[in-house]
């Protein structure tokens, strides 16, 4: 909801959803990749910021970013 908030956007779409995912899915390295880990572990740090410019981006390109 960060990148929703600092971007003042109107609305949560698709785009968005499908961005912060995609944004939350690369921070684990190919790699790292195995059967038990597909995921950051819940607390590590690089999820928040990456999540937010991710979402920022989506919401600019979608047109609902109001700032």
């Amino acid at each position: 909801f960060r990148g929703a908030l600092d971007c003042r956007a109107s609305d949560i779409n698709e785009g968005m959803k499908v961005a912060s995912s995609v944004a939350i899915a690369a921070l684990v390295a190919d790699d790292e990749l195995t059967v038990d880990y597909i995921l950051p572990d819940a607390l590590d740090k690089r999820i928040a910021p990456a999540v937010a410019k991710a979402v920022i981006k989506a919401a600019k390109e979608t047109g609902v970013a109001r700032i």
